[in-house]
């Protein structure tokens, strides 16, 4: 029977937690190595209510994309929330397992679903990460099949992640062939994607001064918000672990958390 430290295994075959960033905090989060495996459910963000759903569900691994422990913890007070949500994982032998920034960065990752989703070919890195190997690095860069103007850019990204507003900064008529995303919040990664050739800059929590950096520099850029951005992980680290654990031999059924939605709502 796998164990939680099989799975872990797997998931730092694909994203190695070496190439994470110092501030993040990948890895396991809450239970053990040694707590068996038989049902696994995946989600963007471990909130009270996917925890609450992987327990009445009967999993026995809950993976996320972020963390819910960013910081050392000075004491778990089950009054709060965040110790309530511990408190519940522990007491349904649950185990909680994040994947972050090294999922973000590392080959066939976040990144490169994403670029894949809105349609980039050749894609690279837009930042190199120095001490890694393969193809890992911070963003993506890529070209689009053919041309567009940057408006339609926007419609066609707005499409494919079936999200009903975007936001946008730049000429609209920019004609765009050179795409560059980050996952996530991306004004990190400004300073690369203004350096690069790229004529486009695709990402979610982006900053009005931003827009005016982009201004500045005739660029464009698409605020497609940082869930839209990123909750196309689930899907992502279920087919991955499909065919990790059908080619180990493991028998655990993976499933997908239908308890979490975009925070922000417009009205």
């Amino acid at each position: 029977m796998a164990v939680v430290a099989d799975i872990i295994a797997l998931m730092d075959q694909w994203a190695p937690r070496s190439i994470a960033e110092e501030w993040d905090n990948p890895g396991l989060q809450v239970g053990s190595p040694a707590w068996p495996v038989k049902k696994i459910m995946i989600a963007l963000d471990a909130t009270p209510a996917v925890v609450m759903d992987a327990c009445q569900q009967n999993a026995d691994l809950l993976i996320t994309h972020h963390p819910f422990i960013f910081k050392a913890l000075r004491n778990i007070d089950y009054s709060t929330p965040l110790g309530q949500m511990i408190e519940m994982a522990v007491n349904h032998h649950l185990s909680i397992f994040s994947a972050h920034t090294n999922l973000d960065w590392t080959a066939g990752g976040l990144n490169d679903a994403f670029s894949e989703i809105i349609g980039l070919k050749h894609v690279t890195a837009l930042e190199a990460l120095p001490d890694a190997e393969g193809e890992s690095g911070l963003g993506r860069i890529g070209e689009l099949e053919t041309p567009v103007e940057l408006a339609v850019l926007a419609q066609n990204i707005r499409s494919c992640l079936g999200i009903q507003s975007i936001r946008v900064a730049g000429p609209f008529d920019l004609r765009t062939k050179r795409v560059a995303v980050c996952t996530g919040s991306g004004s990190g990664l400004l300073k690369s994607f203004f350096a690069s050739n790229a004529h486009v800059f695709v990402s979610g929590d982006l900053r009005y001064h931003d827009a005016r950096d982009a201004e500045l520099y005739n660029r464009g850029l698409i605020d497609v918000g940082h869930f839209a951005s990123e909750h196309i992980v689930v899907g992502l680290i279920q087919r991955k672990l499909a065919e990790g654990l059908s080619s180990n031999g493991h028998e655990v059924a993976v499933a997908v958390s239908t308890k979490e939605s975009e925070p922000f709502i417009n009205i």
